[in-house]
């Protein structure tokens, strides 16, 4: 899987980073989830794994043609939204090499995969129901 690096949002000791992959799909690098209460709030499938990112993060989604980065809705892969300004992410996480080889990421990270209309819809004002007819 090859990456195109669309930015990321560092401190000193902290990388969350987003990607495009040529797969369809956007390639999230986050803070793996240790702590327990945020492990207790989460149902995570076999194959999944949880990170979470500033929300801040997505800004850089307007380097990949979204007129926007703000995230309007927080439904799946979004599980929880923290009240430091975080989000919690589920996604299957990546083991490509070739995708991994083009990655810096400390032991405490990892990075997820999740299809590019997911995290589009998230992108999406909630229109409410329609009420033309």
């Amino acid at each position: 899987m090859k990456l195109r690096f669309l930015g990321k949002n560092s401190t000193p000791g902290d990388s969350p980073t987003l990607y495009a992959s040529d797969q369809g799909s956007y390639v999230i690098q986050g803070w793996k989830v240790y702590a327990n209460e945020l492990l207790m709030q989460l149902d995570v499938p076999e194959g999944q794994t949880a990170i979470e990112v500033p929300t801040e993060l997505f800004e850089h989604l307007t380097k990949d043609g979204h007129t926007s980065g703000e995230l309007r809705k927080f439904v799946d892969p979004v599980v929880i939204v923290t009240a430091q300004g975080t989000c919690v992410l589920q996604g299957s996480e990546v083991h490509d090499p070739e995708a991994l080889s083009q990655m810096r990421m400390p032991d405490y990270e990892t990075c997820i995969e999740v299809p590019k209309s997911l995290i589009a819809a998230l992108l999406e004002e909630d229109s409410g129901p329609d009420h033309s007819r």
